[in-house]
């Protein structure tokens, strides 16, 4: 098959869906927002842990411009910055209640392989 017959029976919504969350820690970034109420940079980053800050910032500026969620900033100093997610990525929530019940379900299959 050519390449261009293979590119045509993509799905085009999960593609264009992979490439608006497809970074390392954009889902683990909206399920922190939406559902554990952690909404400012440095929770997020000690939630996560391993995360640089230039990768936290990347991750977060994309989520920004994708429309899941919103920044915003209240001009103090120390600096006071908070995320939330927008109606986009409210709407986005029952994708990950869906995705965290198939994983708490599933993944155990995938760590006996390891």
């Amino acid at each position: 098959m050519r390449k261009s017959e293979a590119a045509a029976e993509r799905c085009k919504t999960i593609s264009a869906m992979q490439k608006m969350l497809g970074g390392k820690y954009k889902i683990e970034l909206l399920w922190y927002i939406g559902k554990c109420d952690v909404r400012r940079f440095g929770q997020l980053r000690r939630q996560i842990g391993e995360i640089t800050e230039s990768s936290l910032t990347k991750q977060l500026r994309e989520l920004e411009a994708e429309g899941f969620i919103v920044r915003t900033d209240f001009h103090e100093v120390p600096p006071h910055v908070e995320y939330s997610l927008t109606d986009l990525g409210e709407s986005f929530l029952s994708v990950l209640d869906y995705m965290k019940e198939w994983g708490d379900k599933n993944l155990n299959v995938f760590q006996k392989k390891e």
